[in-house]
């Protein structure tokens, strides 16, 4: 693939999309380790396997299939999460992208509801369409996990189907099993009424300065 993927740093009124890099470790640590009771089917590092989970992502950048980000909340300054640019993928040509996903995203207890995740997704949904102008978005989760889901098909992407045993199970205590799979996704013909309904939901949310 000619395309070298790569995520810029993408900000705005809530939450700031930084490469992942381990000076965000300490702040992901205690992030981490907030009420863990909405992480069922995804997994999270713990406080000490932080390091571990950076090394990893930064391996799967090396690749050229993963651009992870920090989330850095503006209200306090601090990340509380991350999430990624994931399996890039060209039909038309070497050097054009044509799909990306969304992917290994998790947030903070104390970030959740609170626009962080709209925005993130709005950020990341326009750099893909007007700077890459891929053709569409993907985005899955485990299909049992309905809170996913409905914050999946809240910023607009559309849901396609179950891929039954597409992939590793997350849950814990299920190494080694597969999972099925809720694939959603979001095309460019789709991504100017999305934008303008996301938008407008982002705005609603209070900005707060760290």
């Amino acid at each position: 693939m000619g395309f070298e993927l790569r995520g810029p740093v993408l900000e705005g009124a809530l939450v700031r999309l930084e490469p992942l890099e381990h000076r965000h470790a300490a702040e992901l640590a205690v992030a981490a380790e907030e009420n863990r009771g909405t992480y069922d089917y995804t997994w999270v590092p713990r406080a000490d396997e932080v390091d571990a989970y950076i090394d990893a992502q930064l391996a799967r950048a090396a690749s050229g299939r993963l651009a992870p980000y920090a989330q850095i909340s503006l209200a306090s300054g601090r990340a509380v999460g991350a999430t990624s640019y994931w399996e890039p993928r060209s039909w038309r040509s070497e050097d054009r992208l044509d799909a990306i996903e969304i992917g290994f995203t998790w947030l903070a207890r104390s970030a959740q509801g609170t626009g962080v995740n709209a925005e993130a997704k709005l950020l990341l949904f326009r750099h893909a369409f007007e700077e890459w102008g891929v053709a569409r978005v993907d985005l899955k989760t485990d299909t049992r996990n309905g809170r996913s889901q409905a914050a999946i098909a809240s910023v607009g992407a559309r849901f396609e189907g179950i891929l039954r045993n597409w992939s590793r199970s997350w849950a814990p205590g299920e190494d080694g099993r597969l999972r099925d799979t809720a694939m959603f996704s979001l095309t460019a013909d789709e991504w100017p009424d999305v934008e303008r309904k996301l938008s407008e939901r982002v705005a609603r949310y209070p900005v707060v300065s760290a």
